[in-house]
């Protein structure tokens, strides 16, 4: 039987909007134990990073050696810790499922999934996440990490962000439709399989979800699977700090985890910024535990 490691990071730390520090409580408080238990998974929680609040540490914006970036210190501690934190339950035989906060935590997710080992990534969002200090229009770092992961620019010499075992070509972003003109470079330049909603429009969720998990396991150990609540339509997740009308519905988020199970190579997870003070009647932590399980194998029959 899989075993499931739920490991919190409560970060708010990324974002303008303060409150995605409570996602981790939330989306337990959401009935993620029992819906796992439900895809027949094990599930171990390990409880929450401890991680200061953001209130109480001056956003302070520098970057590892040039531009902006908010809180870039503290986002660097939790990194490491996560890392460790996720390098370990793999090491342990378990997996793990990273509860955010931000989408910065993701950083650590990577680094951790990748320190002995070649993974792949895909990316469900509505954003590519691939900006970086001296690219980002707002300086808030949930819209680095992926950059931060690949070791792109500034992120290039640190030891807390850059992922060895991942690579451009074993990215896969999903369901993007809101993109950084710096950012569209960088996925040009620098070969990612990308796909945005016209093309799920055209091809359907499960074509494209299928081609983007094979692309990222090729020739890999494992794929991470980042899965950002905004990546939904706001009717269906509102409980979300920034989001984009357009995105998939209900039903197309369900398709594509149970098509992520179906790939078989599943190495470890996040669920980010889900943010409770946003949310109606805590659907969207709700919504986050349903597609947790489908990734895990949870089918109606």
């Amino acid at each position: 039987m899989t075993t499931v490691r739920i490991i919190g990071a409560p970060t708010d730390y990324g974002a303008n909007r303060r409150g995605v520090d409570m996602g981790p409580s939330a989306i337990r408080y959401g009935g993620l134990a029992d819906q796992l238990a439900g895809a027949g998974v094990e599930t171990v929680d390990a409880g929450d990073l401890a991680v200061p609040r953001a209130e109480e540490r001056d956003p302070d914006t520098e970057a590892p050696s040039r531009g902006n970036a908010k809180f870039l210190r503290e986002t660097a501690d939790v990194s490491r810790r996560l890392a460790d934190a996720v390098s370990d339950t793999l090491a342990d035989g378990e997996v793990p499922l990273a509860l955010g906060g931000d989408h910065s935590i993701a950083i650590g997710s990577l680094v951790g999934s990748a320190r002995d080992a070649d993974i792949g990534a895909v990316w469900f969002d509505a954003h590519a996440d691939l900006n970086t200090p001296s690219t980002t229009p707002s300086g808030n770092v949930h819209g680095m990490p992926l950059a931060a992961a690949l070791g792109f620019d500034e992120f290039a010499d640190t030891d807390w962000a850059n992922a060895p075992g991942l690579s451009p070509e074993n990215v896969a972003l999903v369901g993007l439709r809101s993109v950084d003109e710096a950012e569209v470079d960088v996925i040009r330049d620098h070969g990612f399989t990308a796909y945005t909603m016209s093309d799920i429009d055209e091809r359907g969720i499960t074509d494209v979800t299928e081609e983007a998990m094979a692309a990222a396991a090729d020739g890999t150990d494992g794929v991470h699977v980042s899965l950002d609540l905004d990546w939904l339509d706001p009717k269906e997740a509102p409980g979300v700090g920034t989001p984009v009308r357009g995105g998939v519905t209900y039903r197309e988020a369900h398709s594509a985890m149970e098509t992520v199970d179906e790939a078989d190579c599943l190495r470890s997870m996040e669920l980010v910024e889900v943010n409770p003070t946003l949310d109606q009647h805590n659907e969207t932590a709700e919504l986050a535990t349903e597609l947790a399980a489908s990734a895990f194998g949870k089918r109606v029959l």
